[in-house]
């Protein structure tokens, strides 16, 4: 069997990209109900974010990641945006992942969370075993440990934030501002925080649910308006984000420029830290309106970067040490079976001899019967004790190939040592 991952993210495919092949909630959960479905194909985790979607994955060699990612987006994306890595190539980029080694924003810890989801998510679904299962609870405590260790955190700036920080720098400061905010979800809520923690006056939300944005605006001090009064809301506020998760877009140039119109010349802030994007792109060409998405927060981030890629190069240190024992481990998870049948072989031997031995000895007391038990079971425990050490000094090496052909010529079967990507 062979561990990899295959997916697309920020470094590899645009955000036009990245909105067309997002992987949805329901087809997510599909997709890992239904693995069987496809050949080869024994363990599997999503993780899908607006900056990711990415396949962690246990299969057979003739295994086709791509036709699930495809059955999953619900197209077919271009290979070109796609990346692949397998065994310890891919047990290191989900540290990184995890980590916050591999976002936009480098350090952001929103991650780490979304990784502990994609996990607790696939193992609901029963879509994982051992590999899997040791693979991310070994990246999710390397997480932590990051975190814990270095700065690499340490003031760290989220999507969420790096958008409040785009807006104080280019307005100059929010104090006395107010925003309006669409969506109330987790990022959107992030985000108002962020805004707050600035000095922003006033923030109103809208929402398709306004008992949702009513929720929201209590939490944060703000005010909630109905989906359909948004605008005329947005005609005395300098800032408008939006985070709604919708399928198309919900801000339209015609709706901008009406609003522009009412605003009477006062210029406008957009920033549509969404995807799929909730901003026309054309909405950014109407005079008076200046608007960005995720993809231009890049900029944003600069100015902390080199900071925390001194951080970076401490956390990549840390993630080397647990990558490499994570795949120490799998080498031994080769020989499971094999040692696992030499163990029930042995034990099943003793209790026939046992048996054939108490049969002729009647008048053995209890206690007599526990010492024969006891017995039997060091004969076996120190017999099987060199060709255990022996398996295990060879797992990972060149004579673990010996030692299996010997143990099949011996018994004359085969026993299914599938996990050779530890070798990869």
């Amino acid at each position: 069997m062979h561990l990899k991952v295959l997916g697309l993210n920020h470094r590899t495919a645009p955000i036009e990209v990245r909105e067309r092949f997002s992987i949805s909630k329901e087809a997510l959960k599909h997709g890992l109900e239904n693995l069987d479905g496809y050949d080869g194909l024994s363990e599997a985790v999503i993780l899908s974010t607006c900056n990711r979607s990415e396949i962690y994955a246990v299969t057979a060699e003739d295994c086709e990641l791509y036709q699930f990612l495809n059955d999953l987006i619900g197209g077919v994306i271009d290979k070109k945006f796609l990346y692949e890595f397998d065994g310890e190539a891919c047990a290191e980029h989900l540290f990184e992942v995890a980590a916050g080694l591999d976002s936009l924003v480098l350090g952001e810890g929103q991650i780490l969370s979304q990784v502990k989801e994609a996990y607790t998510t696939a193992k609901a679904a029963a879509a994982t075993s051992t590999i899997l299962n040791t693979l991310f609870n070994r990246a999710i405590a390397a997480g932590k440990k990051v975190r814990t260790e270095t700065r690499i955190a340490y003031n760290s700036v989220s999507v969420s934030s790096a958008a409040v920080e785009l807006a104080n720098k280019k307005l100059g400061g929010l104090v006395d501002k107010s925003a309006l905010i669409f969506g109330a979800g987790k990022m959107a809520q992030l985000t108002a925080q962020h805004l707050l923690s600035h000095g922003l006056k006033k923030i109103f939300v809208a929402n398709h649910h306004l008992e949702r944005a009513q929720d929201m605006a209590n939490r944060i001090g703000g005010q909630a308006v109905a989906w359909e009064d948004a605008f005329t809301s947005a005609a005395h506020v300098d800032i408008i984000i939006t985070s709604t998760g919708a399928p198309h877009y919900v801000v339209k140039p015609w709706q901008t420029q009406q609003l522009m119109t009412r605003r009477e010349g006062r210029g406008i802030f957009f920033i549509d830290i969404a995807v799929p994007r909730d901003v026309d792109p054309e909405v950014g060409k109407i005079k008076g309106v200046t608007l960005y998405n995720i993809d231009d927060l890049e900029s944003v981030v600069e100015k902390n970067l080199q900071a925390r890629q001194r951080e970076a190069v401490l956390a990549r240190k840390i993630i080397a040490e647990d990558v490499a024992a994570v795949m120490e481990r799998f080498k031994y998870l080769s020989f499971r079976p094999l040692m696992a049948n030499l163990s029930e072989r042995a034990e099943k031997i003793r209790q026939r001899e046992v048996r054939k031995v108490s049969s002729k000895l009647p008048d053995l007391s209890d206690d007599e019967r526990r010492i024969l038990d006891q017995m039997t079971r060091r004969i076996v425990r120190k017999l099987l004790r060199m060709p255990m050490m022996k398996l295990n000094a060879s797992a990972g090496t060149d004579a673990e190939t010996f030692y299996t052909q010997a143990w099949k010529a011996m018994w004359n079967e085969e026993l299914g040592m599938g996990n050779d990507f530890a070798q990869n």
